[in-house]
């Protein structure tokens, strides 16, 4: 009789096999399934979980530093981790997940491209035996194990905070969102709405689909009257506030209008330090991709999540994680992004001299 050792060896190199005919063979479409171990030998020697972890797409900025994060803290707590990359399309997220589930992952983790799309794929995996984590986005009416993600009302709260104090006596605004599928974007406009004052009144809101910030360039464009208009803008995050100072640019209104956005992109940093952009908001990725992998660990090993809240998926009522963010303006930018070395200060103040607000911020913090 086989050992367990030799078992899981064998079990584990035709995981790897699997994945590396599916990514050759096209198996999963135009999906990137990748592992992050140093070679299949060694892999085959780990006795750790293995842990599954499917994005959505690698088109905002800020989700290669959650895979990196995630990856390495994993891999340093014992457990093999597989990324999937979704290309942003949800039918190659459902494939990707499916694959993992028969190749019988240890515990999945989502990054939903639509998380209302997914119920049935989280059912499926608890039928395996796997347990599931929503990463940032909520897979709704699904029952996941754990929602980890960022406090979203939050930082709804701040964009509405920084267009209040930009606009005492009142005024016009516009809301560029991101993609309707998303429900951090619900959750992003209720701490907005709740916060933004009577006086200061909506005059038309546009989502982008899949996140496509190209969108808010050409409805802009498409209606100019929008622009001439609106005081302020609300934005779902730093890329479509890049296109709507692309178009405030164009109409020679940069730096008059006050624009909001989220996830401090590195051109975002820059634009605030040059005064077209009035704020992002910084979320401290290591914290939550940090923690997000040793829950992971912890729960693909039988224990966790150890939390006492919860969150409504739409149906359940699911244990809930939250990590605070930060808002950054040019008040305190060299103390958050810079300080905490999310950019460097001379990137962040490439385009702008150095008339930073903290003359002793370091500037060659690294990434």
């Amino acid at each position: 009789m086989l050992n367990r050792s030799v078992i899981y060896k064998k079990i584990t190199l035709m995981l790897i096999s699997a994945l590396l005919c599916s990514f050759i063979l096209g198996g999963c479409g135009s999906a990137v399934v990748t592992e992050h171990t140093d070679t299949a030998a060694s892999d085959a020697d780990k006795t750790g979980p293995s842990i599954g972890i499917v994005f959505d797409s690698f088109v905002i900025e800020r989700w290669e530093r959650d895979r990196d994060i995630f990856t390495s803290t994993a891999k340093e707590l014992g457990a093999n981790v597989i990324v999937g990359n979704a290309n942003g399309d949800v039918n190659e997220q459902i494939s990707i997940i499916d694959h993992m589930i028969e190749n019988h992952v240890d515990l999945l983790v989502i990054v939903a491209v639509d998380g209302k799309t997914l119920t049935e794929s989280v059912e499926k995996a608890h039928k395996a035996g796997i347990k599931v984590i929503s990463y940032d986005r909520i897979v709704n009416n699904a029952d996941t194990d754990l929602y980890i993600t960022f406090d979203n009302g939050e930082v709804g709260r701040f964009m509405a905070e920084v267009i209040n104090d930009a606009l005492p006596d009142g005024g016009k605004y516009m809301k560029v969102n991101g993609s309707s599928t998303d429900y951090n974007v619900t959750l992003v406009n209720e701490g907005f709405d709740k916060t933004i004052n009577d006086d200061i009144t909506l005059i038309d809101e546009k989502d982008c689909a899949d996140w496509n910030d190209e969108e808010a360039y050409d409805y802009l464009t498409a209606h100019p009257e929008d622009i001439s208009d609106a005081d302020a803008f609300m934005c779902g995050n730093d890329s479509i506030a890049g296109q709507v100072v692309r178009v405030l640019s164009e109409q020679r209104r940069a730096g008059d209008v006050t624009v909001t956005g989220q996830d401090a992109d590195l051109e975002a940093c820059q634009r605030i330090v040059e005064g077209t952009q009035a704020m992002t908001v910084y979320k401290p990725i290591e914290d939550l991709a940090g923690q997000a992998a040793k829950i992971a660990v912890e729960m693909a090993n039988g224990s966790g999540p150890d939390t006492d809240k919860t969150i409504s998926d739409g149906a359940y009522d699911v244990p809930y994680i939250s990590i605070e963010p930060i808002k950054v303006t040019a008040d305190n930018i060299d103390d958050t992004v810079i300080a905490g070395g999310f950019h460097m200060k001379d990137d962040v103040y490439l385009y702008a001299g150095d008339v930073s607000k903290n003359d002793d911020a370091s500037s060659d913090t690294s990434d």
